[in-house]
């Protein structure tokens, strides 16, 4: 599925939508270049997953991984993997409990052979304006995005 989010809000309304889809177990991905949205649109997943659109989330990007209790869905874990070289490092920061509950991924190339089969990927890249971002979800059937 291919969407045209043509500013922040509409990137946030997709994440809330998603976060109404997830479970225990269920991963998603984010992919894309530097600076196309990857943090924003974790940071309203998880904003939707709380149902407290003011909580601070700060970027994993130095502390690897950040969790999070989420009402009604359990544990959930934000991982940037940009630092990483690969998937040998993720037993450190506790990917396999973190798979119990839900996983939001950062530069998920890193995982390697660890990628979830079954994860909604999200690829965001840049628009045709400075606000405008293209999504690409891959993974899941429509059935379970409608």
């Amino acid at each position: 599925m291919r969407l045209q989010l043509v500013n922040l809000a509409a990137t946030e309304a997709l994440a809330a939508r998603i976060a109404a889809r997830l479970a225990s177990g269920d991963a998603v991905l984010l992919e894309g270049p530097l600076g196309a949205g990857k943090s924003a649109f974790a940071r309203a997943l998880l904003r939707a997953l709380s149902s407290d659109p003011s909580l601070e989330v700060p970027s994993p990007t130095f502390t690897l991984v950040q969790s999070y209790a989420a009402p009604g869905a359990g544990q959930v874990h934000h991982f940037d993997l940009y630092r990483l070289s690969g998937p040998a490092e993720m037993g450190e920061l506790g990917w396999d409990e973190a798979r119990e509950g839900i996983v939001i991924v950062e530069w998920p190339d890193r995982l390697g052979v660890l990628a979830p089969e079954g994860a909604l990927r999200i690829r965001l890249d840049y628009g045709a304006t400075e606000d405008q971002r293209d999504a690409e979800l891959t993974g899941w059937d429509e059935a379970r995005l409608a």
